[in-house]
């Protein structure tokens, strides 16, 4: 496994490969990292909060799950003074392997990056889900698609795609989300997402 060392940035939120991630940039220490990462072309790092505040205090102690996804800098741009507008993408997941907090307050981590999901086709008895994904972004023909929660390209063939996508899209805790982000099986992420959606009647028959 390749290792890397990477800033990271703890959310209350669970990023996905291939997912979407809007961010409001303010605190210095994160536009110093945007910067630095549009700059050099470089990702960060996206990790599950557990304690502490997304943005920091004086009392504050972040704690954050050590395993999370790569985010990569797709659009940027300043609304106002101080004030960074940016859009990232999941890339691949990885695991910390140490981690240390800059007197600046910016974490830095030594990481593992993880295997990609391997590419498994949707079987038959869990199309529905697939199915079920594809009126979602069908009714999304009005909006916008800059502003869809899933972009494109559409894999709706792919076991981890699409369970991926319905991670983000389900109002699921964070920690039941990070360990589906964690499950190595794509096919067995989208089981346990298909008998979620079937429990909420999203599975027509």
């Amino acid at each position: 496994m390749a290792t890397i060392s990477l800033p990271l940035f703890p959310l209350g939120t669970v990023l996905f490969p291939d997912g979407v991630l809007p961010l409001q940039i303010f605190e210095p220490r994160y536009l110093d990292m945007i910067a630095r990462c549009l700059g050099e072309g470089e990702p960060f790092g996206v990790v599950l909060l557990t304690h502490g505040q997304e943005v920091r205090t004086p009392e504050g102690e972040e704690r954050f799950l050590h395993a999370g996804t790569l985010a990569s800098v797709q659009d940027s741009g300043a609304s106002s003074p101080g004030l960074l507008q940016v859009v990232c993408r999941g890339g691949a997941r990885f695991r910390v392997l140490d981690a240390e907090r800059r007197p600046d307050g910016l974490w830095m981590a030594e990481a593992e990056l993880l295997e990609d999901d391997r590419a498994v086709r949707v079987p038959s008895d869990l199309k529905g889900a697939a199915d079920a994904l594809d009126r979602v972004l069908s009714s999304l023909h009005d909006v916008p698609q800059s502003r869809w929660p899933v972009q494109p390209p559409f894999r709706l063939d792919d076991c981890g795609w699409v369970a991926n996508r319905w991670c983000e899209l389900l109002p699921l805790p964070n920690g039941q989300k990070h360990n589906m982000l964690m499950l190595d099986n794509p096919m067995i992420r989208l089981e346990l997402l298909h008998d979620v959606l079937d429990e909420h009647g999203l599975i027509t028959s």
